[in-house]
């Protein structure tokens, strides 16, 4: 049975990669886990310089989700790449480093200083978090800037480069053919939603940043829809992202396009997700007489009748 996928020319043993931000650096599961069965794994946040992040309290829980405004807290990139970089490379799965800036010129730059060095195979290019003032959703949001942002770490690095789009946009596939347009490899599809929660004895926001990325099985559905919009409107791969913590919810995503997916949220809960989900897509394709993940990618049948056409920007009878 072939669980093996090909994305922006870097080879994935299984489609399962752990999500940036849920999974630390990849050295901190050492223990806990074997990080040769993952598909991949995708780094923290990363830029030129240490970052502290947003005041405490930076997490909340809410109905079949996770609030955050974690702020990208992280190391910066030359301890990343003295310290860290190095233990990941020991273990057999694709790394791939999360860039992040607050200008375009330093998006570059970390690309550039993550160029040729030993166990670093792409990068994810963060224009779309919405807990942070500056860069961010600021990027993502608007279709020139995500252009020349994609553009200009493209110059930077040989390394395949995969943005990392917003669902806090009006049009997906806008933010995703401009990305495309601008030398993108594949697309990571998609970040948190914002959204805001409130303590009612305080009146106060459960954040200190106030507004929060929301992730989990509770955004499932509208992550599915967009990383379906976002494959259809680009000829390049799509990785969905939002609320998987079961085969099924993994399925959605490849039934709807897309070749791999990442794992975030669960990751909390169940260390072991990954496993689990693994064992469960065999279990899934032997059911279905199928020998090879590849065949599923992209399966989804639709309505055929124009009337479907008309349901889901607003409520249908």
């Amino acid at each position: 049975m072939n669980l093996a996928v090909e994305v922006a020319g870097l080879r994935f043993k299984n489609p399962l990669i752990a999500a940036s931000g849920t999974f630390g650096y990849g050295i901190e599961y050492e223990d806990i886990l074997d990080l040769s069965r993952l598909g991949g794994l995708v780094s923290k946040g990363l830029y030129m310089e240490p970052r502290d992040g947003n005041p405490v309290p930076r997490i909340a829980e809410t109905p079949s989700g996770l609030l955050n405004a974690i702020g990208l807290q992280g190391i910066g990139i030359k301890a990343f790449v003295r310290d860290v970089a190095p233990r990941v490379a020991r273990h057999d799965t694709v790394h791939i480093v999360n860039v992040c800036g607050d200008t375009v010129e330093e998006y570059a730059e970390v690309a550039r200083v993550c160029d040729g060095v030993p166990g670093i195979h792409g990068l994810e290019i963060n224009i779309s978090c919405p807990n942070v003032k500056k860069g961010g959703i600021a990027f993502g949001g608007d279709p020139r800037m995500t252009h020349d942002v994609v553009a200009a770490v493209r110059k930077a690095t040989r390394l395949p480069v995969i943005p990392k789009l917003s669902p806090n946009v009006t049009d997906i596939a806008l933010l995703a053919r401009a990305a495309e347009e601008g030398g993108a490899d594949a697309l990571s599809c998609i970040n948190t939603l914002l959204g805001l929660a409130i303590d009612v004895e305080t009146r106060r926001p459960k954040l200190a940043y106030g507004t929060g990325g929301l992730s989990g099985p509770a955004i499932r559905p509208v992550a599915v829809r967009m990383a379906w919009q976002a494959a259809q409107a680009v000829g390049i791969p799509v990785i969905g992202i939002g609320g998987i913590s079961s085969a099924n919810d993994a399925l959605e995503f490849l039934i709807a396009g897309c070749p791999a997916v990442q794992i975030g949220t669960a990751n909390f809960v169940d260390p072991g997700v990954h496993e689990r989900i693994l064992a469960d897509l065999e279990s899934w394709l032997e059911r279905q007489g199928l020998d090879d993940i590849r065949d599923v990618v992209g399966s989804l049948e639709l309505p055929g009748s124009s009337d479907a056409d008309d349901c889901g920007t607003e409520a249908c009878e």
